[in-house]
């Protein structure tokens, strides 16, 4: 509060004591602990507050759900995955190993041919 500049001790006692009346007052107005509207505002809110954690809490358990599918989900791709490779490995083995196999047979033609040339 601004002094005035023609006021007295007295005035700002006065003027102080009429700020903590009004103060009080107000203070005085508010409602009680045991008032049943401010009973009821109190449950009302713990009713909303229960309501927000409980779908948070679903909200929670809904993601950890897709999570946990979206991971089997993925298992499952890297094991097809991996299924996929290991075919491919024995596939491509086997057509070494046919390979290798042809090379071979005609090798020992060659060979044989030369041995009956020398005949």
């Amino acid at each position: 509060m601004k002094n005035a500049p023609n006021s007295n001790f007295n005035d700002r006692l006065n003027a102080a004591a009429q700020a903590r009346k009004a103060v009080m007052e107000r203070i005085g107005s508010m409602p009680r602990a045991d008032d049943p509207a401010l009973l009821a505002r109190q449950a009302e809110r713990q009713a909303k507050r229960a309501a927000r954690e409980e779908e948070a809490k679903a909200r929670r358990i809904a993601r950890a759900e897709a999570q946990a599918a979206e991971a089997a989900r993925l298992e499952a791709a890297q094991a097809a995955e991996a299924a996929a490779r290991a075919a491919e490995a024995a596939d491509s083995a086997a057509k070494a190993e046919a390979l290798l196999a042809e090379q071979k047979a005609a090798r020992d033609a060659r060979y044989a041919a030369r041995k009956a040339r020398a005949k």
